[in-house]
């Protein structure tokens, strides 16, 4: 026959747990919705800008004295070597010439709320043509980068820009000469984005 004592021992052991389950889904629920109310108060602080860009590199320009990146890409650095039909060549210098060339002379006007640890305006940016952003990515000079995953995979099935040859992700070769502010891109940042892009409409993953 089963001990009694033993019976309400595993009866409290699945309450404890029941309980605990309960509290992290509680307190998950929580953080959730201070985001959401975080995301709608700091949607009140975002900057538009409109004008004449200056090209930086592949995914940063300069409008009206402001640096702005563009939000989750990455285009190879100015300096970065990729390789294509065995030889070398500059993908950093040819990003750069193709967001150049997609401006042209046109007026831009970029849109953000957040700041990297560069204090450059992360921004979604476009001109007549469209979203530089995403036009970065689906030419195949610039890589997702928390977003854009989508246009990223079209553009290496069709071997567009840096996908015709061989080429290591901007991150990874920032990292390796020693440059570690990647790493400060956390889980938790990365949520915050994510929800914020729920609850204001700015989502760059297609």
């Amino acid at each position: 026959m089963m001990n009694p004592l033993r019976l309400r021992r595993r009866s409290n052991g699945k309450r404890s747990l029941l309980k605990k389950l309960f509290d992290l889904v509680l307190a998950l629920a929580i953080l959730f919705l201070l985001m959401v109310v975080l995301a709608r108060v700091n949607n009140l602080g975002q900057q538009e800008l409109h004008g004449h860009a200056e090209i930086v590199d592949g995914d940063t320009l300069e409008l009206n004295g402001i640096r702005v990146r563009l939000r989750e890409i990455d285009a190879p650095e100015y300096d970065q070597i990729c390789r294509k039909q065995g030889s070398d060549y500059n993908c950093g210098r040819e990003a750069r010439d193709h967001l150049a060339k997609l401006v042209s002379s046109k007026p831009v006007t970029c849109a953000g709320w957040e700041y990297d640890q560069y204090d450059r305006l992360l921004a979604e940016c476009a001109v007549a043509g469209g979203n530089l952003n995403r036009l970065m990515v689906e030419a195949g000079w610039a890589v997702a980068y928390g977003g854009y995953e989508g246009v990223e995979a079209m553009a290496s099935s069709f071997g567009k820009g840096m996908w015709e040859g061989d080429f290591e992700r901007p991150r990874e070769w920032r990292m390796r000469r020693g440059d570690t502010a990647d790493k400060d891109r956390s889980l938790v940042r990365s949520i915050w984005t994510k929800v914020r892009q729920l609850v204001v409409g700015q989502s760059g993953s297609q």
